[in-house]
Protein backbone atom coordinates (compact mmCIF):
# COMPACT_ATOMS: atom_id res chain seq x y z
CA UNK A 1 0.00 0.00 0.00
CA UNK A 2 1.19 3.60 -0.91
CA UNK A 3 1.02 5.25 2.71
CA UNK A 4 1.95 8.73 0.85
CA UNK A 5 -0.92 8.13 -1.70
CA UNK A 6 -3.36 7.02 1.04
CA UNK A 7 -2.40 10.19 3.12
CA UNK A 8 -2.47 12.83 0.22
CA UNK A 9 -6.33 11.49 -0.19
CA UNK A 10 -7.61 11.56 2.92
CA UNK A 11 -6.62 15.32 2.91
CA UNK A 12 -7.81 15.98 0.23
CA UNK A 13 -11.01 14.06 1.40
CA UNK A 14 -11.11 16.36 4.14
CA UNK A 15 -10.58 19.76 2.68
CA UNK A 16 -13.64 18.95 0.01
CA UNK A 17 -15.39 18.11 3.50
CA UNK A 18 -14.82 21.44 4.98
CA UNK A 19 -15.43 23.18 1.75
CA UNK A 20 -18.90 21.56 1.74
CA UNK A 21 -19.63 22.71 5.26
CA UNK A 22 -18.53 26.02 4.62
CA UNK A 23 -21.79 28.31 4.15
CA UNK A 24 -21.89 29.66 0.34
CA UNK A 25 -20.83 33.88 0.58
CA UNK A 26 -24.04 36.09 0.79
CA UNK A 27 -25.56 37.08 -2.10
CA UNK A 28 -27.18 40.45 -2.91
CA UNK A 29 -30.69 40.32 -4.47
CA UNK A 30 -31.96 43.51 -6.01
CA UNK A 31 -36.13 44.57 -5.66
CA UNK A 32 -37.71 47.04 -7.48
CA UNK A 33 -37.75 48.30 -10.86
CA UNK A 34 -35.78 46.82 -13.43
CA UNK A 35 -34.06 44.90 -10.92
CA UNK A 36 -33.76 41.34 -11.04
CA UNK A 37 -36.75 40.75 -8.67
CA UNK A 38 -39.68 43.29 -8.93
CA UNK A 39 -41.03 42.51 -5.34
CA UNK A 40 -39.57 42.16 -1.82
CA UNK A 41 -41.43 38.54 -1.42
CA UNK A 42 -40.21 36.89 -4.75
CA UNK A 43 -36.85 38.17 -3.47
CA UNK A 44 -37.64 36.58 0.12
CA UNK A 45 -38.57 33.18 -1.35
CA UNK A 46 -35.48 33.16 -3.39
CA UNK A 47 -32.92 34.04 -0.87
CA UNK A 48 -30.64 31.55 1.52
CA UNK A 49 -29.71 32.04 4.81
CA UNK A 50 -27.61 34.99 5.48
CA UNK A 51 -28.04 36.74 1.97
CA UNK A 52 -28.90 40.54 1.73
CA UNK A 53 -32.34 41.88 0.19
CA UNK A 54 -31.81 45.37 -0.75
CA UNK A 55 -35.53 47.41 -1.96
CA UNK A 56 -35.03 50.05 -4.28
CA UNK A 57 -37.63 52.96 -2.52
CA UNK A 58 -38.73 53.78 -6.10
CA UNK A 59 -40.61 50.86 -6.22
CA UNK A 60 -44.75 50.26 -5.51
CA UNK A 61 -44.81 47.24 -4.00
CA UNK A 62 -48.35 47.65 -1.91
CA UNK A 63 -50.31 44.38 -1.42
CA UNK A 64 -46.97 42.75 -1.23
CA UNK A 65 -47.49 40.00 1.91
CA UNK A 66 -45.70 37.31 2.35
CA UNK A 67 -43.37 35.04 5.40
CA UNK A 68 -39.97 35.15 5.31
CA UNK A 69 -37.99 31.75 6.07
CA UNK A 70 -34.18 32.56 5.60
CA UNK A 71 -32.22 33.27 8.49
CA UNK A 72 -29.88 35.79 9.30
CA UNK A 73 -31.51 37.54 6.27
CA UNK A 74 -30.98 41.17 5.75
CA UNK A 75 -33.60 43.36 4.20
CA UNK A 76 -32.65 46.93 3.79
CA UNK A 77 -34.24 49.67 1.92
CA UNK A 78 -31.76 51.70 -0.34
CA UNK A 79 -32.25 55.18 -2.11
CA UNK A 80 -34.71 56.22 0.70
CA UNK A 81 -37.14 54.22 2.86
CA UNK A 82 -38.89 51.60 0.91
CA UNK A 83 -42.70 51.30 1.36
CA UNK A 84 -45.03 48.36 1.62
CA UNK A 85 -49.06 49.30 2.41
CA UNK A 86 -50.69 46.20 3.34
CA UNK A 87 -53.62 47.39 0.90
CA UNK A 88 -55.94 44.88 2.32
CA UNK A 89 -53.95 41.63 2.61
CA UNK A 90 -52.11 39.62 4.78
CA UNK A 91 -49.76 36.50 5.32
CA UNK A 92 -51.89 33.97 7.17
CA UNK A 93 -53.93 36.12 8.70
CA UNK A 94 -50.97 37.61 10.70
CA UNK A 95 -49.41 40.23 9.47
CA UNK A 96 -47.18 42.03 6.41
CA UNK A 97 -44.46 40.16 6.66
CA UNK A 98 -44.45 37.10 8.74
CA UNK A 99 -40.74 36.59 9.83
CA UNK A 100 -39.30 32.85 10.73
CA UNK A 101 -36.38 32.54 9.85
CA UNK A 102 -34.14 33.37 12.78
CA UNK A 103 -31.41 36.74 12.91
CA UNK A 104 -33.44 39.14 10.63
CA UNK A 105 -32.18 42.17 10.32
CA UNK A 106 -35.09 45.02 8.86
CA UNK A 107 -33.46 48.36 8.06
CA UNK A 108 -35.06 51.72 5.89
CA UNK A 109 -38.53 50.05 5.74
CA UNK A 110 -41.94 51.90 6.19
CA UNK A 111 -45.24 49.15 6.45
CA UNK A 112 -48.38 50.21 7.00
CA UNK A 113 -52.24 49.18 6.73
CA UNK A 114 -51.85 45.33 8.28
CA UNK A 115 -55.37 44.09 9.17
CA UNK A 116 -56.71 40.78 9.92
CA UNK A 117 -60.05 39.16 11.12
CA UNK A 118 -58.64 38.62 14.81
CA UNK A 119 -57.94 42.24 14.85
CA UNK A 120 -53.84 42.18 15.76
CA UNK A 121 -52.40 42.08 12.18
CA UNK A 122 -48.88 43.70 12.79
CA UNK A 123 -46.46 45.60 10.12
CA UNK A 124 -43.84 42.79 11.25
CA UNK A 125 -44.90 39.21 13.42
CA UNK A 126 -41.88 37.64 15.11
CA UNK A 127 -42.09 34.11 14.94
CA UNK A 128 -38.44 33.35 14.38
CA UNK A 129 -35.55 33.63 17.15
CA UNK A 130 -33.74 37.28 17.64
CA UNK A 131 -34.39 40.47 14.87
CA UNK A 132 -33.17 43.89 14.74
CA UNK A 133 -35.08 46.75 13.53
CA UNK A 134 -33.33 49.82 12.44
CA UNK A 135 -34.90 53.04 10.91
CA UNK A 136 -37.95 51.39 10.12
CA UNK A 137 -41.32 53.48 10.06
CA UNK A 138 -44.16 51.67 11.42
CA UNK A 139 -47.62 53.17 11.19
CA UNK A 140 -51.77 52.39 10.79
CA UNK A 141 -51.33 49.04 11.75
CA UNK A 142 -53.38 46.61 14.57
CA UNK A 143 -49.86 46.27 15.75
CA UNK A 144 -46.52 48.02 14.79
CA UNK A 145 -44.57 45.05 16.15
CA UNK A 146 -46.11 41.64 17.49
CA UNK A 147 -43.16 38.59 18.76
CA UNK A 148 -43.69 35.54 19.65
CA UNK A 149 -42.41 34.13 23.13
CA UNK A 150 -38.78 32.59 22.94
CA UNK A 151 -36.73 32.30 25.94
CA UNK A 152 -33.76 32.71 23.80
CA UNK A 153 -34.90 35.41 21.72
CA UNK A 154 -33.24 38.89 21.57
CA UNK A 155 -34.57 42.39 20.34
CA UNK A 156 -33.18 44.98 19.45
CA UNK A 157 -34.92 48.42 17.99
CA UNK A 158 -32.92 51.57 16.95
CA UNK A 159 -33.79 55.02 15.62
CA UNK A 160 -37.18 53.96 14.59
CA UNK A 161 -40.93 55.00 14.30
CA UNK A 162 -43.76 53.86 15.36
CA UNK A 163 -47.31 55.96 15.19
CA UNK A 164 -51.04 55.21 15.22
CA UNK A 165 -51.05 51.57 15.88
CA UNK A 166 -53.45 49.56 17.31
CA UNK A 167 -57.37 48.67 16.61
CA UNK A 168 -58.79 50.66 19.24
CA UNK A 169 -59.70 47.77 21.90
CA UNK A 170 -56.80 48.25 24.01
CA UNK A 171 -54.94 44.68 23.21
CA UNK A 172 -52.88 45.96 20.51
CA UNK A 173 -50.24 48.30 20.32
CA UNK A 174 -47.40 50.32 18.95
CA UNK A 175 -44.94 47.57 19.81
CA UNK A 176 -45.83 44.42 21.45
CA UNK A 177 -42.85 42.29 22.60
CA UNK A 178 -43.60 38.48 24.07
CA UNK A 179 -41.63 36.89 26.76
CA UNK A 180 -38.57 36.98 24.79
CA UNK A 181 -34.70 37.12 26.92
CA UNK A 182 -34.02 41.14 26.05
CA UNK A 183 -35.48 43.77 24.61
CA UNK A 184 -33.22 46.77 23.53
CA UNK A 185 -34.97 49.52 22.96
CA UNK A 186 -33.34 52.60 22.34
CA UNK A 187 -33.42 56.42 20.02
CA UNK A 188 -37.19 55.58 18.62
CA UNK A 189 -40.29 57.84 18.47
CA UNK A 190 -43.33 55.76 19.63
CA UNK A 191 -46.63 57.52 19.65
CA UNK A 192 -50.46 58.16 19.09
CA UNK A 193 -51.00 54.07 19.88
CA UNK A 194 -54.52 53.85 19.56
CA UNK A 195 -56.10 53.54 22.75
CA UNK A 196 -53.30 50.59 23.10
CA UNK A 197 -49.05 50.94 24.60
CA UNK A 198 -46.41 52.91 22.82
CA UNK A 199 -44.28 50.04 24.15
CA UNK A 200 -45.42 46.71 25.93
CA UNK A 201 -42.59 44.00 26.39
CA UNK A 202 -43.10 40.86 28.31
CA UNK A 203 -39.19 40.62 28.20
CA UNK A 204 -36.97 39.00 30.99
CA UNK A 205 -34.86 41.81 30.44
CA UNK A 206 -35.53 45.52 28.83
CA UNK A 207 -32.80 48.30 28.37
CA UNK A 208 -35.46 51.19 27.00
CA UNK A 209 -32.68 53.82 26.25
CA UNK A 210 -33.00 57.34 25.09
CA UNK A 211 -36.25 57.49 23.19
CA UNK A 212 -39.62 59.67 22.61
CA UNK A 213 -42.83 57.97 24.45
CA UNK A 214 -45.54 60.35 24.05
CA UNK A 215 -49.66 60.31 23.22
CA UNK A 216 -48.89 64.24 22.79
CA UNK A 217 -52.16 66.63 22.33
CA UNK A 218 -54.46 64.41 20.79
CA UNK A 219 -53.60 60.87 21.51
CA UNK A 220 -55.46 58.04 23.10
CA UNK A 221 -52.39 56.22 23.72
CA UNK A 222 -52.53 53.62 27.23
CA UNK A 223 -49.41 53.24 28.83
CA UNK A 224 -46.43 55.01 27.43
CA UNK A 225 -44.50 51.72 28.84
CA UNK A 226 -45.67 48.35 30.06
CA UNK A 227 -43.05 46.18 31.78
CA UNK A 228 -46.12 43.52 32.38
CA UNK A 229 -44.52 40.60 33.75
CA UNK A 230 -41.56 42.58 35.93
CA UNK A 231 -38.20 41.28 35.17
CA UNK A 232 -35.30 43.83 35.10
CA UNK A 233 -35.96 46.92 33.52
CA UNK A 234 -33.34 50.26 33.09
CA UNK A 235 -35.26 53.10 31.94
CA UNK A 236 -33.09 55.59 31.65
CA UNK A 237 -32.76 58.85 29.71
CA UNK A 238 -36.62 59.13 27.75
CA UNK A 239 -39.27 61.91 26.85
CA UNK A 240 -42.43 60.07 28.08
CA UNK A 241 -45.71 62.28 28.36
CA UNK A 242 -49.03 61.81 28.44
CA UNK A 243 -52.11 64.43 26.83
CA UNK A 244 -55.33 64.71 28.06
CA UNK A 245 -56.97 62.30 25.65
CA UNK A 246 -55.04 58.86 27.61
CA UNK A 247 -56.65 56.27 27.86
CA UNK A 248 -55.15 55.28 31.39
CA UNK A 249 -53.60 57.74 33.63
CA UNK A 250 -50.39 55.90 34.52
CA UNK A 251 -47.42 56.12 32.32
CA UNK A 252 -44.74 53.44 33.08
CA UNK A 253 -46.45 50.18 34.85
CA UNK A 254 -44.30 47.35 35.90
CA UNK A 255 -45.59 44.10 36.65
CA UNK A 256 -49.19 44.91 36.65
CA UNK A 257 -49.63 41.44 35.17
CA UNK A 258 -47.66 39.19 38.18
CA UNK A 259 -43.51 39.81 38.82
CA UNK A 260 -43.71 36.10 36.49
CA UNK A 261 -40.23 37.32 35.14
CA UNK A 262 -36.80 36.29 37.51
CA UNK A 263 -34.28 38.91 38.69
CA UNK A 264 -36.78 41.80 39.45
CA UNK A 265 -35.51 45.60 39.39
CA UNK A 266 -36.88 48.66 38.09
CA UNK A 267 -34.66 51.39 37.11
CA UNK A 268 -36.07 54.98 36.47
CA UNK A 269 -32.96 57.13 35.86
CA UNK A 270 -33.00 60.43 34.43
CA UNK A 271 -35.96 60.80 32.37
CA UNK A 272 -37.98 63.91 31.64
CA UNK A 273 -41.44 62.81 32.20
CA UNK A 274 -44.78 65.56 31.31
CA UNK A 275 -48.24 64.85 32.12
CA UNK A 276 -50.42 67.19 30.52
CA UNK A 277 -53.33 64.86 31.88
CA UNK A 278 -52.75 66.79 35.25
CA UNK A 279 -53.73 63.55 37.16
CA UNK A 280 -52.32 59.87 38.11
CA UNK A 281 -49.43 58.01 38.15
CA UNK A 282 -46.15 58.79 36.43
CA UNK A 283 -44.44 55.32 37.70
CA UNK A 284 -46.07 52.41 38.96
CA UNK A 285 -44.71 48.95 40.44
CA UNK A 286 -46.57 46.48 41.48
CA UNK A 287 -43.64 44.10 42.73
CA UNK A 288 -42.43 44.36 46.46
CA UNK A 289 -38.96 44.93 45.32
CA UNK A 290 -37.73 48.84 45.69
CA UNK A 291 -37.78 50.71 42.69
CA UNK A 292 -34.78 52.89 42.18
CA UNK A 293 -36.18 55.85 40.69
CA UNK A 294 -33.62 58.69 40.92
CA UNK A 295 -32.64 62.27 38.80
CA UNK A 296 -36.38 62.32 36.82
CA UNK A 297 -38.35 65.61 35.60
CA UNK A 298 -42.36 64.86 37.00
CA UNK A 299 -43.93 67.55 35.29
CA UNK A 300 -47.85 68.02 35.79
CA UNK A 301 -50.55 66.69 38.49
CA UNK A 302 -49.88 63.18 39.72
CA UNK A 303 -48.34 60.93 42.01
CA UNK A 304 -44.56 60.64 41.32
CA UNK A 305 -43.96 56.71 42.47
CA UNK A 306 -46.84 54.33 43.44
CA UNK A 307 -45.50 51.14 44.73
CA UNK A 308 -47.81 49.92 47.85
CA UNK A 309 -46.26 46.82 48.07
CA UNK A 310 -42.44 48.43 49.16
CA UNK A 311 -40.61 51.95 49.73
CA UNK A 312 -39.52 53.34 46.22
CA UNK A 313 -35.56 54.38 46.62
CA UNK A 314 -36.42 57.77 45.08
CA UNK A 315 -33.84 60.25 45.04
CA UNK A 316 -32.39 63.57 43.34
CA UNK A 317 -36.49 63.95 41.57
CA UNK A 318 -37.92 67.25 41.02
CA UNK A 319 -41.60 67.67 40.87
CA UNK A 320 -43.54 70.72 38.76
CA UNK A 321 -42.07 73.55 36.92
CA UNK A 322 -38.83 72.59 35.78
CA UNK A 323 -38.58 75.53 33.22
CA UNK A 324 -38.49 73.46 30.25
CA UNK A 325 -37.01 75.44 26.49
CA UNK A 326 -40.61 74.52 24.98
CA UNK A 327 -43.48 72.48 27.22
CA UNK A 328 -46.08 72.91 24.53
CA UNK A 329 -44.13 72.46 21.67
CA UNK A 330 -42.47 68.99 23.20
CA UNK A 331 -39.12 70.85 23.27
CA UNK A 332 -38.26 69.16 26.94
CA UNK A 333 -34.23 70.75 26.85
CA UNK A 334 -33.66 72.60 30.23
CA UNK A 335 -34.12 76.36 29.90
CA UNK A 336 -31.71 78.53 31.30
CA UNK A 337 -31.90 78.62 35.17
CA UNK A 338 -33.87 75.74 35.43
CA UNK A 339 -33.49 73.97 39.03
CA UNK A 340 -33.05 70.79 37.27
CA UNK A 341 -29.63 71.95 36.27
CA UNK A 342 -26.62 70.56 38.67
CA UNK A 343 -29.63 68.62 40.78
CA UNK A 344 -28.57 64.67 40.12
CA UNK A 345 -26.31 63.01 41.31
CA UNK A 346 -24.36 59.77 39.90
CA UNK A 347 -27.05 57.05 39.99
CA UNK A 348 -24.59 54.40 39.81
CA UNK A 349 -24.08 51.04 38.46
CA UNK A 350 -26.84 48.20 38.90
CA UNK A 351 -24.06 45.06 39.09
CA UNK A 352 -22.14 45.51 36.11
CA UNK A 353 -24.88 47.91 34.34
CA UNK A 354 -23.93 51.65 34.29
CA UNK A 355 -27.58 53.92 34.86
CA UNK A 356 -25.52 56.89 34.19
CA UNK A 357 -27.61 58.19 31.09
CA UNK A 358 -24.43 58.81 28.42
CA UNK A 359 -26.68 59.71 25.50
CA UNK A 360 -29.88 62.30 25.05
CA UNK A 361 -32.97 62.20 22.15
CA UNK A 362 -32.67 64.02 19.48
CA UNK A 363 -35.80 64.46 17.65
CA UNK A 364 -37.05 62.72 14.89
CA UNK A 365 -35.17 59.09 16.58
CA UNK A 366 -31.70 60.30 17.01
CA UNK A 367 -29.84 60.61 19.80
CA UNK A 368 -26.39 62.52 20.90
CA UNK A 369 -24.07 62.20 23.32
CA UNK A 370 -25.22 64.36 26.74
CA UNK A 371 -22.72 66.44 27.50
CA UNK A 372 -21.80 66.64 31.06
CA UNK A 373 -20.11 70.28 32.72
CA UNK A 374 -20.15 69.74 36.46
CA UNK A 375 -22.78 67.90 38.51
CA UNK A 376 -25.23 66.07 36.74
CA UNK A 377 -28.36 67.46 35.68
CA UNK A 378 -31.89 66.34 36.39
CA UNK A 379 -33.72 64.85 33.84
CA UNK A 380 -33.35 63.18 30.42
CA UNK A 381 -31.32 66.12 28.60
CA UNK A 382 -27.71 68.12 29.99
CA UNK A 383 -28.29 71.76 30.12
CA UNK A 384 -26.73 73.46 27.19
CA UNK A 385 -26.45 77.51 26.65
CA UNK A 386 -27.63 77.90 23.39
CA UNK A 387 -25.83 80.31 21.34
CA UNK A 388 -26.64 84.36 21.02
CA UNK A 389 -28.95 84.76 17.76
CA UNK A 390 -26.75 86.93 14.86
Amino acid sequence: MNLRRCATGAAALLVAAFALAEPAPAEVLAVGPGKAYARPCAAFAAARDGDVVEVDASGAYDGDVCAIRANRLTIRGVGGRARIDAAGRSAEDKAVWVVKGSGATIENIEISGASVPHRNGAAIRLEGRHLTLRRVYFHGNENGLLTGNDPESEILIEHSEFARNGFGDGQSHNLYIGAVKRLVFRYNYSHHARIGHELKSRAVENHILYNRMMTETDGTGSYEIEIAQGGTAYIIGNLIQQGPRTDNPVMVSFAVEGAKNPGLGLYVVNNTFVNDLGKGVFVRDSTSVPALVMNNLFIGGGTPVSQPGAAPLARNNLEGDALLAGRDGFDYRLGQGSPAIDAGADPGSAGTMSLRPVMQYVHRAGAERRPFDGAIDAGAYEFAPRPAPR
